[in-house]
């Protein structure tokens, strides 16, 4: 099970090598081991599964195959709509969100051929960045028990990692797919704002939520995305603009590709292991054929404090239901962290869009007229002990957020597609991650770069000593 990738799978699949009943089995006998102290799904659909793969097996027999993932097993972060599965969004209400519509990115991998496993499981309200959840108990780092799985995706990240599913959903505020996938040493792509759906995925900021694939290989988000991504009638933000084939070339090499390195922020009081292994993955995109060089970008901190005060005020404009009615439910910090939105003034927020809109340009015209990539470390150290991240009075468990999501964050509010892969290990083993950021609906020359540097780095054949 570890050794499959989508891509793989689905040619196995095709030439009978395996059938999709076998591989679901597989899952769901891994999940069934593995699960109760990874605490990687918070619900599993067993029956549904083997449902759907016995079709999709009967279906290939017949000479029909739905679409590019017939008969892969995937899982969805629980903060996405599915029939017939509750959707807790990680609170102790089974079904917190009530959607009319399936989430779009959902039904449209489904339509393809994908398998439901289930829902995997969250921070609370994907109000966090490590994976830790009272209620559904903290996700396990597959590399090392007791570290962090990063948040909010964190069932997402630790199922591809450990092998419970092919691929998965995860959602991205201020690094929740990028987080979970470097602590876990798996692929995760925050895609451009308005490139994906969110219709059907619980909204923590709608100027800022972003849904998007995570999986083990560059090449299978690149598969994900291009199922997923495209205009939807049912989010007003999704743009019209076409869809391309994120496969087509991403072979093709990056001979001739500016990559900026960034001389100031991404590098600050970050761990010397992160600093070392980016910088080497900097060093082997050059002899890839890429012209690297260092670009000094704009301060990012503005940036991040708009793009604060307006997740806050949307946020607590989302759950001020819950928050108001029963505030003893949540978790102290996810309360704490709820209830600054309440502080914070129309015109603040106001100010705070119109902020970000000039800055964003600020930023494009600044990086992108040098180069046509930016990249940084994902994390600014490797993936912490969960123990020492959730101990503290609440203050100081917010400020260890910040400092662990600081790298992530300025890349939501600009909107930009960012792209976190492997790049090393720790001398501990834990997963160290690169961030690769390109300009607005450029997703193909971002995978295309990942792609390369991960055939070259080799990480991607890494799998963690479990199960």
């Amino acid at each position: 099970m570890t050794d499959w990738t989508i891509d793989s799978l689905v040619t196995a699949l095709r030439t009978r090598r395996i059938s999709a009943v076998e591989i679901t089995d597989d899952c769901l006998a891994r999940i069934d081991r593995l699960n109760p102290a990874m605490r990687t799904f918070i619900t599993v659909d067993a029956d549904g599964a083997r449902r759907a793969a016995k079709e999709r097996d009967s279906d290939l027999a017949a000479g029909r195959a739905l679409g590019p993932l017939h008969g892969v097993p995937m899982a969805w972060k629980d903060l996405c709509a599915a029939p017939g599965l509750p959707t807790s969004c990680g609170t102790r209400t089974r079904d917190y969100f009530v959607s009319e519509m399936p989430c779009t990115a959902v039904a449209r991998l489904v339509a393809e051929g994908a398998i439901t496993l289930g829902k995997t499981n969250m921070t609370e309200l994907a109000l966090g960045p490590f994976g830790d959840n009272a209620h559904h108990g903290h996700v396990q780092n597959p590399w090392r028990s007791g570290h962090c799985s990063g948040g909010s995706s964190s069932g997402s990240g630790s199922a591809i990692a450990a092998g419970l599913a092919l691929g998965a959903l995860g959602s991205d505020t201020g690094g929740s797919i990028r987080l979970p996938a470097a602590c876990c040493g798996i692929v995760g792509l925050k895609p451009t704002y308005g490139r994906v759906s969110r219709a059907g995925a619980m909204a923590l900021s709608w100027s800022n939520d972003h849904l998007g694939p995570m999986t083990r290989t560059v090449r299978d988000a690149a598969l994900m995305l291009g199922i997923m991504a495209g205009w939807d009638a049912a989010d007003a933000t999704t743009s019209r603009r076409p869809v391309p084939d994120y496969l087509q070339g991403i072979d093709r090499g990056i001979r001739g590709l500016r990559v900026g390195v960034p001389s100031n922020y991404y590098f600050d009081e970050v761990d010397a292991e992160v600093v070392t292994a980016v910088r080497e993955a900097a060093r082997q995109l050059g002899t890839l054929g890429a012209r690297v060089s260092e670009v000094r970008v704009p301060d990012p901190v503005p940036l991040g404090e708009a793009t604060g005060v307006i997740s806050r005020a949307e946020s607590v404009t989302i759950h001020e239901r819950l928050l108001r009615e029963r505030p003893q439910e949540l978790q102290p910090v996810v309360r704490t962290r709820l209830e600054f939105g309440e502080h914070i003034a129309a015109h603040q927020y106001l100010q705070a869009l119109r902020g970000r809109g000039r800055l964003t340009q600020e930023f494009l015209r600044a990086v992108f007229s040098q180069v046509d990539l930016l990249i940084a470390p994902t994390i600014p150290e490797p993936a912490p002990e969960i123990a020492n991240v959730t101990t503290g009075g609440i203050d100081e468990i917010i400020k260890k957020m910040g400092r662990f999501s600081r790298l992530t964050r300025p890349f939501n509010g600009l909107g930009l597609p960012a792209l976190s892969l492997p790049c090393g290990f720790s001398t501990r083993g834990l997963p160290l991650a690169l961030s690769i950021v390109g300009r607005p609906f450029d997703e193909a020359t971002v995978l295309r770069a990942g792609h390369a540097y991960e055939q070259a780095a080799g990480w991607v054949n890494r799998r963690p000593a479990i199960g």
